[in-house]
């Protein structure tokens, strides 16, 4: 590494993207995917048993004065403003602060919040807790996908994301199987379950709290607020280990960058970069997180209610049923991730995108023309989510990936609030109307409009993906801090 002192700042040319880059997988890379992805599967974990006790909280004897259009309608929507509001907020603290000051953070508000949620003791007081919930898992969105595709290798990057995101529904699956326990009377009082539940969430969130100290900095931060000395020494650090693992020297890393370093960049150059200059990248970004956004948050607050309305499915038996989609839902990024590296971003969006459209239309018809089990139905939307599920990951891939790195995190919130409360807000507050009218035409509707939204992102998707496969993210969008004629001289 090479530094000139300048007046506004120091000009560093550094190989540490490139080292990072040219890492080979190892047991430090594992490391980083269970400190920072299995954040997800306690939202999985959140979002589920929510879904899934709805009918108990509304009933009598449950401790709290509710309906279950409040608990998957207003409830679930709190719950997205509150994620929305917190990914804005906490994303221009993390560009601003570093990644792991501010995952440490929100980690510890949603600890508090849930643990919050399991005292609740009327409406007014789940609700807001609902909301505090959502608002650390919102900063948790920005902070963790940032860290993540700076500490990844570029030849894994795209699975990887893909699958730390799809592990959302590892915690659905686990949240069904919990509900059913929460919802068996038998075993646990009416009032006493669901507050488990969420008791569960904040122990686990504990524990992640600690393997996550061991996670360090991104050397990709550090270096552009000039910590260059820190960087170097993280970047060494994770060398040492990986060579001592393999018995034998890493291959030398190609390629240099150049930047001016800055403490902080204005709210303003951010809004100019990634509107003006990144124009095209930002409606695709859009598209992408309204299309999933309506989609998910829709139905995954909503699909118990419509096996309980619909099919007479018993409310302790729903958790069964959302297993079972659950799994697809992880199947879909597990199994599909790696073509998200080899046939290439724009291919599997869209393609993803589009087929997920296209089979909820046609499970959509099914339902209205009344020819649907639960069991069919469950089964098709296990289909239809095996590939939406990749798509919905990929969006967070996307805007992770193709804006500068200085303004990755307010990127990714940016997107994901606009996004979510487009999509993620209305969706629930509609869903649970259409659904609680007990009209079959309704809830044709709704699955019709998730429907035209994923269809519409695919084809956007076809023209406007960046191929950002296998390529470094200095790559893909040159630093805002990147200068190209340096001059440059040994560090002492």
């Amino acid at each position: 590494m090479a530094t000139a002192e300048a007046e506004t700042g120091r000009t560093v040319t550094t190989a540490i993207p490139a080292r990072l880059d040219r890492l080979p997988w190892s047991r430090w890379h594992w490391t980083i995917v269970v400190g920072l992805g299995t954040v997800w599967i306690l939202d999985g974990l959140e979002v589920t048993v929510v879904g899934n006790i709805a009918s108990r909280l509304s009933e009598p004897g449950s401790g709290l004065s509710i309906s279950s259009a409040q608990v998957t309608g207003t409830a679930a929507a709190l719950y997205v403003a509150g994620a929305c509001v917190g990914a804005l907020f906490w994303g221009r603290l993390t560009d601003r602060y570093g990644r792991k000051r501010l995952f440490m953070i929100t980690l510890a508000v949603y600890l508090a919040a849930t643990a919050l949620t399991a005292v609740s003791f009327d409406a007014w007081w789940f609700f807001l807790f609902r909301f505090l919930t959502g608002f650390g898992i919102g900063g948790e969105y920005a902070a963790i996908n940032s860290a993540i595709d700076e500490l990844i290798p570029a030849a894994y990057r795209g699975r990887v994301d893909l699958i730390i995101n799809g592990s959302f529904w590892v915690g659905a699956v686990g949240g069904s199987l919990l509900s059913i326990l929460a919802l068996n009377t038998g075993i646990l009082a009416a009032d006493v379950g669901w507050r488990l539940t969420f008791a569960l969430g904040a122990v686990l969130a504990l524990v992640i709290l600690l393997v996550r100290r061991q996670v360090p900095e991104s050397p990709r931060w550090l270096l552009i607020h000039g910590r260059d000395r820190e960087a170097e020494e993280v970047v060494t650090d994770i060398e040492g280990r990986i060579e001592s693992e393999r018995g034998e020297p890493l291959p030398e890393p190609h390629g240099e960058i150049t930047i001016h370093q800055r403490r902080s960049v204005s709210f303003v150059e951010i809004a100019r970069t990634v509107f003006a200059d990144y124009r095209r990248r930002a409606v695709l970004g859009f598209s992408l997180f309204i299309g999933q956004a309506f989609l998910y948050n829709a139905i995954t607050f909503g699909f118990g209610a419509i096996l309980t309305k619909f099919f007479h499915v018993p409310s302790d038996h729903t958790g069964y049923y959302f297993a079972v989609i659950a799994a697809g839902n992880f199947l879909g990024p597990l199994l599909l991730g790696r073509l998200f590296d080899t046939a290439g971003r724009r291919v599997m969006i869209s393609s993803t995108y589009l087929l997920s459209g296209l089979l909820l239309f046609g499970t959509a018809w099914l339902f209205g023309r009344g020819t649907l089990s639960a069991d069919t139905l469950t089964a098709c939307w296990c289909v239809v989510l095996f590939f939406a599920s990749a798509g919905a990951s990929s969006a967070y891939l996307t805007v992770s990936e193709i804006f500068p790195m200085e303004t990755r995190a307010m990127s990714i919130a940016f997107f994901y609030a606009l996004g979510t409360a487009a999509g993620g807000i209305s969706g629930p507050l509609l869903f649970a109307d259409l659904t609680s009218t007990g009209r079959v035409g309704d809830t044709v509707l709704a699955f019709q409009i998730g429907a035209a939204l994923m269809c519409a992102a695919g084809l956007v998707a076809a023209f406007l993906a960046v191929k950002a496969e296998r390529r470094s993210l200095e790559d893909i969008a040159t630093p805002l801090t990147a200068v190209r004629a340096p001059e440059a001289e040994a560090l002492p």
